[in-house]
């Protein structure tokens, strides 16, 4: 993380280098009234005889007035360019990064931490870092320009007495800075949990109002929000308590500059316009303080959230690109062997002595109670997660030795969540590849037994579904997807759990297409039913991770196991459809 930054930054050096020279300039610039009023209240004394030099010096206070205006809006448009790139650079990378992390590590993160990682954190690295270089050299160049004023046109002492109490006030503020960061974690926290509830209670809102529980969710929706309040105004307050330090440092300050400076003009040692520009420096002395604290308590804030950032990035990564391979499919017998498996945050075995192999073209069935391993077994196939070597092999070869974008490629994976994207059914169906045209996908509609009630919605394939295929009823999203593998051309197809929505017709006209599309493919069907599996090649039950039955169909019903108490309890849908 730290490094992309730097590195973008010196991408942008040239920008920064010019924005620092028009800060250093601002600054002097700033001096420029308080030093020609100081001339202009001494001749007031004899305004005949020092017209013209009165008017001189009026003319120079408008001109370096419009010049501080100029000044400001180049610095202001580079620092606000590079914002928004750094900004941009950053999301780039930060998705990027997401999309290249093994899924163990993404399960870990939820989502609505996520969304807080690309709309707070992000927000805060590529607006403090710039804001701290700007507010930085601001800060230096005032103090470094009014001080050396101060202390060249007026009493050497005085400038000293007048400076002190602003130091001390500086010194104040780095104590309180512990203070504003333990807050500030505890509000960074605050928001997470709130946007996790968010997220977590729009998706389930159907559900919620399902079971009347609008009241309770409501109520729990104003407690996280109370915390989040209460988490803030902490945070504000102390920031709010850094303000006052500040007014009361400055206004020490004020306070000996008068009464010491009106001593020195009675005695003689200075004038009253020498006081009226110490007066107007001491004053710009503010600005820089007012940007102390702001960096002072916002340093944490960038601090946590560069943390934060840093622990995604530092993930590590799947070794894959982000290209389509070319003209490469895999092919060949698939075997596991002796494939034994765990959770890396678990020592608890979710597959062990995994023996079975699929030769090219033939389909093999899964079936097995909810966690018996069933989806964790095609995870791996996937290398969604590490496997030993020698554990699973591919045509003879070592599917740690095959390209992951390759291996994903070349496998068509309908999942069990039917998660759609808000977009239209069509980009839907032919999920990331737009080599597709209309009629293919219309034909991939028809052999998922969808085509018709596309057909009658008002833009077809273009209709345009709510988040997650809200739209949709259970058995139209599973269709949906169920579309993708009759387009897509790969020659090993897995379906897993993917025809629970559907009716029992649907369902037998659905796996009668599939029949024809797996034919010379090979082909792996996920089930809790058996009507879904019966005609498979091969058929495997799964129980707590490990096979306890395998064979076909026929030879399994012999044996009166586990897979007959299935069919037991199935058979009268199996006899309906068969």
């Amino acid at each position: 993380m730290k490094s992309q930054l730097i590195q973008i930054l010196k991408q942008n050096k040239i920008k920064l280098i010019i924005e620092g020279i028009d800060l250093v300039l601002f600054g002097y610039l700033l001096t420029c009234p308080a030093k020609y009023l100081g001339i202009i209240i001494d001749l007031l004394n004899d305004i005949e005889s020092n017209k013209n030099q009165i008017i001189k010096n009026v003319i120079y206070i408008i001109v370096a007035s419009v010049v501080v205006i100029l000044v400001r809006l180049i610095f202001k448009k580079i620092e606000f360019g590079l914002e928004c790139k750094v900004r941009k650079m950053l999301t780039d990378n930060l998705y990027k990064k997401i999309m290249k992390m093994k899924i163990e590590d993404i399960k870990q993160i939820k989502n609505g931490e996520i969304m807080s990682y690309f709309v707070r954190d992000i927000k805060k690295v590529s607006r403090y870092v710039l804001k701290f270089y700007s507010a930085g050299i601001r800060v230096i160049a005032n103090i470094t320009i009014v001080i050396i004023l101060m202390t060249k046109s007026s009493n050497i002492k005085l400038a000293l007495c007048a400076s002190i109490p602003i130091f001390i006030t500086i010194i104040t503020l780095i104590f309180i800075r512990k203070q504003i960061k333990n807050n500030f974690k505890k509000s960074q926290k605050a928001f997470t949990q709130f946007s996790e509830y968010v997220q977590e209670n729009t998706d389930s809102i159907r559900t919620v109002k399902a079971f009347s529980g609008e009241e309770i969710e409501k109520n729990n929706f104003e407690e996280k929000n109370t915390q989040l309040k209460n988490s803030n105004l902490k945070v504000t307050y102390f920031e709010g308590l850094l303000d006052v330090m500040i007014n009361i440092g400055i206004g020490i300050s004020y306070a000996i500059a008068i009464l010491w400076g009106s001593k020195l003009v009675v005695s003689g040692e200075m004038t009253v316009g020498d006081i009226v520009s110490f007066m107007g420096y001491l004053a710009l002395l503010e600005l820089p303080m007012q940007f102390i604290p702001w960096v002072v308590s916002r340093f944490d804030e960038l601090k946590i959230s560069m943390d934060r950032l840093d622990k995604i990035f530092n993930m590590p990564e799947e070794k894959i690109t982000l290209e389509k391979p070319k003209n490469e499919r895999i092919r060949g017998n698939i075997k596991f062997n002796d494939l034994t498996f765990h959770y890396p945050d678990s020592l608890d075995e979710v597959l062990s002595d995994i023996s079975i192999e699929i030769k090219e073209g033939e389909t093999l069935g899964i079936i097995g109670v909810i966690g018996s391993g069933k989806t964790t077994l095609m995870n791996l196939l996937l290398k969604l997660y590490n496997v030993q070597r020698g554990k699973i092999t591919i045509g003879e070869k070592d599917i740690n030795d095959i390209p992951t974008e390759l291996l994903r490629e070349s496998i068509c994976y309908i999942t069990q969540d039917n998660f759609l994207f808000s977009t239209s059914l069509k980009e839907n169906i032919n999920l990331f590849k737009n080599e597709y045209k209309d009629e293919e996908i219309a034909e991939s509609t028809k052999n998922a037994m969808i085509y018709d009630e596309i057909k009658e919605m008002k833009d077809g394939l273009y209709t345009i579904i709510g988040e997650k295929g809200i739209d949709l009823s259970g058995g139209q999203k599973q269709r949906v997807v169920l579309s993708r593998a009759f387009l897509n051309n790969s020659d090993i197809v897995i379906f897993d759990d993917t025809f629970s929505a559907l009716d029992n017709r649907t369902e037998q006209h659905v796996l009668n297409n599939i029949r024809k599309l797996i034919k010379n493919k090979t082909c792996i069907i996920i089930s809790n039913r058996i009507s879904d599996i019966k005609d498979c090649d091969k058929i495997i039950v799964l129980e707590k991770g490990k096979i306890i039955e395998k064979g076909t169909h026929e030879t399994l019903l012999e044996e009166e196991g586990t897979y007959y108490k299935f069919y037991e309890s199935q058979a009268h849908k199996v006899e309906e459809l068969a």
